[in-house]
């Protein structure tokens, strides 16, 4: 019996000594997204489910929420708060299982006077009881201090202070605003969309394919010219921008609200076409017309991204000629790049065979974005969305296209004037 209890004793001290240590269940926390607009502040609150309940003990959430949001002005005066709908889903965090989370919007006004980008914010929901949990604080979207990237800046972290079991508020310093900083965004904005819109580049692009070319019997046949081919080019360009400029500036002034799929409809329907045109001409001479007409379109679904920073009528105008800029410079510099290419491979016994595996591969990609926005998701949508997410390659394969295709012009030139010299 000794023995026995010994070896007991034993196995279990081993068995104790060995055991990896305890460790609690990582718990979720929750997040304050600020939207800093001209006159008011909107807070998205993402909050667990669990926590909330335990911390609200059966107040209405509106109302807890409410009564635990106290934002101060600088000079100490209180802020007007009011909650929105609130919503229930699911959600997940690093280090943390899958949670049901509350999200609610607060709408955070200032009073008459008041610092819009300078003050404390008193907020203690779930913290006031949950003395473990942590709130983080960033900002999403300020026009003015030029931040408009889905990317947030962190503003500072909420949680208990365990020497005063107080939880002290949150000074939220937002640096100085301005208009300028403001266009700036809107510029560099307009360059991401134009970038990251496959769709869009690639409208303009196949619609640009057969620009070198003479359409005779309903076939594209031999070259047009250098002249010829970069006024068809500049009068698409020029086309597609007025389209879309003018559907941009209609569509966000006057706060046009559409639902998204038959504009990505649209857009998908217009490259279909763009590269059946660039196969056999369907329309020929008459590019331009095709090209601002399909640009309304466009414009529809780059206002889009406007109409969700929520801006007012003097910050929407300048908006408008800021996200418009960035869009036409990079516009204008891949049409620069593209030009080159167009007429060197034009210009080659190749030039058939590439056209055709070009508007092969983008009609392939349009019908299924096509399929895939009218409800039917599908892998050649999905592929043909991968592709937009490196825009540095495609930029890096353009530029190399496109200076081969200047040092093939250039000797083919020079040896044209050796041979007539």
């Amino acid at each position: 019996m000794r023995r026995a209890l010994i070896t007991a004793l034993v196995v279990t001290a081993a068995l104790l000594l060995g055991a990896p240590p305890a460790a609690a269940h990582p718990m979720p926390h929750s997040v304050v997204l600020l939207d800093v607009h001209e006159t008011s502040v909107t807070a998205r609150l993402e909050l667990p489910s669990a926590d909330l309940d335990l911390a609200r003990r059966g107040e209405p959430v509106r109302t807890y929420l409410a009564a635990h949001i106290r934002p101060l002005s600088t000079d100490g005066r209180a802020w007007t708060v009011t909650v929105g709908e609130v919503a229930v889903g699911s959600a997940e965090q690093t280090s943390t299982g899958p949670y049901q989370e509350i999200t609610a919007t607060a709408t955070l006004t200032p009073p008459a006077g008041g610092d819009l980008r300078h003050f404390t914010l008193g907020y203690d929901v779930i913290v006031h009881r949950v003395v473990t949990h942590t709130v983080l604080v960033s900002v999403r979207r300020d026009w003015a201090g030029g931040r408009l990237s889905s990317s947030s800046a962190q503003v500072g972290t909420i949680q208990i202070d365990n020497r005063t079991m107080t939880v002290p508020a949150l000074r939220v310093d937002l640096g100085d605003g301005s208009r300028w900083s403001g266009l700036l965004a809107m510029v560099e904005l307009g360059a991401e969309h134009i970038l990251q819109g496959t769709d869009h580049l690639l409208f303009l692009l196949i619609l640009l394919l057969p620009a070198p070319l003479l359409a005779a019997g309903g076939r594209w046949s031999g070259s047009g010219g250098p002249r010829s081919t970069v006024a068809r080019i500049a009068r698409t360009t020029l086309a597609f921008t007025i389209g879309h400029s003018a559907a941009l500036a209609v569509s966000a002034s006057t706060h046009l609200d559409l639902p998204a799929w038959p504009v990505e409809s649209f857009i998908a329907a217009s490259i279909l076409v763009g590269a059946v045109h660039a196969v056999r001409p369907i329309f020929p001479g008459r590019e331009a017309a095709v090209a601002a007409f399909f640009g309304l379109g466009h414009g529809l679904a780059f206002s889009f991204t406007l109409a969700e920073l929520r801006l007012s009528t003097g910050r929407l105008a300048l908006s408008l000629f800021g996200f418009n800029l960035g869009i036409e410079l990079v516009q204008l510099a891949l049409v620069a790049l593209a030009l080159p290419v167009l007429v060197a491979v034009a210009r080659t016994r190749f030039g058939h065979r590439f056209r055709l595996t070009a508007a092969a591969l983008t009609g392939v990609a349009a019908a299924g974005w096509l399929i895939a926005r009218l409800g039917r998701p599908n892998p050649v949508a999905s592929v043909a969305d991968s592709v937009g997410t490196h825009p540095t390659v495609l930029l890096t394969a353009l530029v190399g296209a496109a200076a081969a295709a200047v040092l093939i012009l250039t000797r083919r030139s020079a040896a044209t004037r050796t041979r007539h010299g």
